[in-house]
């Protein structure tokens, strides 16, 4: 029992510091950057984790920079209560556009901040503003 607790420690501590780190990475700088603070922080079962983790977060923010500045300003803005975070579904009360020319992308603005979505799984991408 003592065991799951510490690997379930070393998992979380892994995730919290790869997924912070790592939030302008590409996909392979964020793997190699989240393998080595996964690696610091937890030994060779963070490595592995850091290093999914990382390269996960860079392979969402590998975003065109034209699918950011085909994105317009001043749309009208949903408000949450919830925090509008990296990887997690926006709430159904959204609503999702779409991005000119990208159809794997969707946009919305939550909460006066402009957001990138993936199209099939509604998760918030990338935070421009």
């Amino acid at each position: 029992m003592n065991k799951r607790f510490a690997v379930s420690l070393v998992v979380a501590a892994s995730l919290l510091a790869s997924g912070s780190a790592f939030a302008q990475s590409t996909t392979a700088a964020g793997a190699a950057n989240g393998a080595r603070a996964g690696g610091e922080i937890a030994g060779p079962v963070g490595e592995i984790v850091g290093g999914t983790v990382g390269a996960a977060v860079g392979a969402g923010l590998e975003i065109p920079n034209a699918v950011i500045t085909s994105i317009p300003r001043g749309e009208p803005s949903v408000v949450v209560r919830e925090r509008v975070v990296v990887g997690e579904p926006l709430p159904d009360t959204v609503v999702l556009r779409p991005v000119p020319r990208y159809t794997e992308y969707r946009y919305a603005v939550v909460n006066d901040r402009r957001v990138i979505v993936d199209a099939r799984s509604h998760r918030v991408v990338r935070i421009i503003d």
